[in-house]
């Protein structure tokens, strides 16, 4: 008996962990207004773009934003589908805040992606992303 209540215990914290990060992401105001300093459909800066991503964001999100990378699957949070229009309609400052800045199991890039140009050329790339 004590052994299904430590299991009940476990999945309703479990499962409140990941309602809790499926929440809403808070985004600055002054975030969600910054402009690019790329040109965002240049098809130079979405390829920089695209060999950023390959190298930080595919093993999660996949190579087409789908959020079927093979890491993803053993997320509790949804990596998300970046070619929907949900995704799509937020703007690029939204984009370039969340993607430095990171929550939960989204790490924060700052650290990792430290060249404003190539920030900015990931945004390209997942403006690409669109269906």
């Amino acid at each position: 008996m004590k052994q299904i209540m430590l299991m009940v215990a476990v999945i309703l914290l479990i499962a409140g962990s990941a309602a809790a990060q499926d929440k809403g992401w808070e985004v600055p105001a002054k975030a969600k207004a910054m402009k690019p300093t790329e040109n965002l459909a240049d098809k130079s800066v979405i390829a920089d773009g695209k060999a950023v991503w390959y190298k930080h964001c595919k093993a999660c999100h996949g190579s087409k934003g789908l959020g079927d990378g093979p890491k993803g699957a053993m997320l509790k949070a949804d990596p998300g589908d970046f070619s929907s229009a949900k995704f799509q309609a937020q703007t690029d400052g939204t984009l370039y805040y969340k993607t430095i800045t990171g929550k939960g199991e989204m790490p924060a890039y700052a650290k990792k992606i430290t060249n404003e140009d190539d920030r900015w050329a990931l945004v390209a790339y997942m403006r690409s992303l669109k269906k």
